[in-house]
């Protein structure tokens, strides 16, 4: 996805050479351990403003101002592109606030509570004509790249095995509450099924769901088959195995295997396993940041540059899954 047809956020044109100016809303814990930096490191880009209901705590990330307003954010001249670090119920309302106020928004995934929310979302940029992204930041992870590149060519049938599991949420976590969008299948699953559909293509069905609902009413393990056209992917999401992710392949002439951590690999080197026509190899990855990646490629793609940017397509066909998954398992 480019970044022809875009427009530049209203009161707030960037001129060639300035930095992109981001405005944050949230100062939690990915937005400080992960995007913050990412900012402050990236080419290209400068953290303008983070709010927060915490001052102390947006003042923490270390932008140039900190704010208590969401709104006020949204509405700055001097923002570009605001990125959305909030609960998952939260996504819809507040993306369509920064869209309609003329700027190009980064969503942490998921980007909606299912498929209407996303279509929803997509119409609104398409409307805008800015950018929204899914801040899924692990594809654009170079060993992610390398397995869809190797995907790319494959053919079937395929079989998938994706999952991502940890023990224990906090109580009190929005991740435990069923109307502020909780629960594993939406958290991690959603990983899960997103590397099920790099392999599967996007027309999937949905049989075998297993489900283990927790006291507060959210899954918290959900399981599930997928299955296309193209073969069959099973799928895990868990707070309450242990920590675990993989994301292995399997198709004519051609195995590919992501060790542990599958998808959450983060300035440290990581490696792939290739078997293709029986010749094995290990492809090693040296260390990098994909927050970075991401913000330098969603930067680049706002002033008009080439650069790839996950899909709202892509974005679209893994909540409509996910939807899918959850509709068999309330039926089971």
């Amino acid at each position: 996805m480019l970044g022809r047809g875009l427009r530049p956020a209203r009161g707030a044109a960037v001129t060639t050479g300035a930095p992109v100016r981001w405005g944050f809303l949230g100062a939690g814990f990915v937005a400080s351990r992960g995007v913050a930096p990412a900012v402050h490191e990236a080419d290209g880009a400068v953290l303008q403003v983070v709010a927060a209901r915490d001052l102390d705590r947006a003042r923490s990330l270390a932008p140039v101002r900190a704010v208590g307003s969401y709104a006020a954010v949204c509405a700055a001249d001097d923002v570009d592109v605001v990125y959305l670090s909030l609960p998952n119920d939260d996504h819809l309302p507040w993306v369509l606030t920064a869209l309609e106020a003329g700027k190009h928004v980064l969503c942490e995934k998921p980007l909606g509570l299912g498929a209407a929310q996303v279509a929803e979302m997509t119409e609104a940029a398409r409307h805008s004509g800015r950018l929204l992204v899914e801040a899924a930041w692990n594809r654009w992870h170079p060993r992610t790249r390398r397995v869809e590149a190797l995907l790319d060519g494959a053919t079937g049938p395929v079989d998938v095995h994706a999952w991502f599991t940890f023990p224990g949420v906090p109580a009190g976590n929005y991740r435990l509450d069923p109307a502020r969008g909780g629960g594993a299948l939406l958290d991690v699953g959603c990983y899960a099924v997103a590397a099920a559909l790099t392999a599967l293509g996007d027309d999937v069905r949905v049989t075998d769901v297993g489900r283990h609902v927790g006291p507060s009413g959210v899954d918290l393990t959900t399981t599930a088959t997928l299955v296309s056209p193209r073969g069959s992917a099973r799928i895990t999401g868990s707070f309450e195995r242990p920590e675990s992710q993989g994301w292995t392949v399997t198709a004519p002439g051609l195995e590919v295997e992501l060790p542990h951590p599958a998808f959450t690999s983060w300035r440290e080197a990581s490696t792939l396993r290739v078997v293709q026509d029986g010749v094995e190899r290990h492809e090693s990855f040296a260390a990098c940041d994909a927050y970075r990646l991401m913000v330098e490629a969603v930067s680049r793609v706002t002033t008009g540059a080439d650069a790839w940017v996950l899909p709202l397509s892509t974005s679209l066909a893994v909540a409509r899954t996910v939807d899918d998954v959850a509709r068999a398992a309330g039926a089971s």
